[in-house]
């Protein structure tokens, strides 16, 4: 089976929370990861991964919490996917550093290469602007 993460659906479940708030209101983790079924035991790692990627700013202290580091519009399901699970790929073919020697011919990796841009267009066009506005 071809599928992201547990950590992935868990991180673009934050995102989608956060891009649901207005754009100045803070939010801890911990309500995050009970509003969103998310176990509080990775909660964390998936707030340290999106905060590495520059995906959400992390404050501490009586008026501290999580936000979104840029407006909903500019974060993409794409920049989630990667923060989570690296570069995509739907092949190792299709990686660069990859050396098949029958990739010049290879039928099978012309078509994983279509494929691949086509999802790769559509993760980068669905923003979470848009997702929060179908959620409410």
């Amino acid at each position: 089976m071809l599928s992201i993460s547990r950590e992935t659906d868990y991180a673009c479940r934050v995102i989608l929370h956060l891009a649901m708030m207005p754009a100045d209101v803070r939010i801890t983790a911990q309500e995050i990861a009970k509003k969103r079924i998310i176990p509080p035991a990775l909660i964390r790692r998936v707030i340290t991964r999106l905060g590495k990627a520059n995906l959400i700013k992390t404050m501490r202290g009586n008026r501290g919490g999580l936000m979104l580091a840029r407006p909903a519009a500019q974060i993409s399901l794409l920049d989630v996917v990667e923060a989570m699970e690296g570069t995509f790929a739907l092949n190792a073919c299709l990686l660069s550093e990859y050396k098949c020697p029958l990739m010049k011919e290879c039928t099978v990796h012309l078509a994983w290469e279509q494929i691949q841009q086509t999802v790769t267009a559509e993760l980068a066009r669905t923003t979470f602007d848009r997702l929060a506005r179908a959620n409410n």
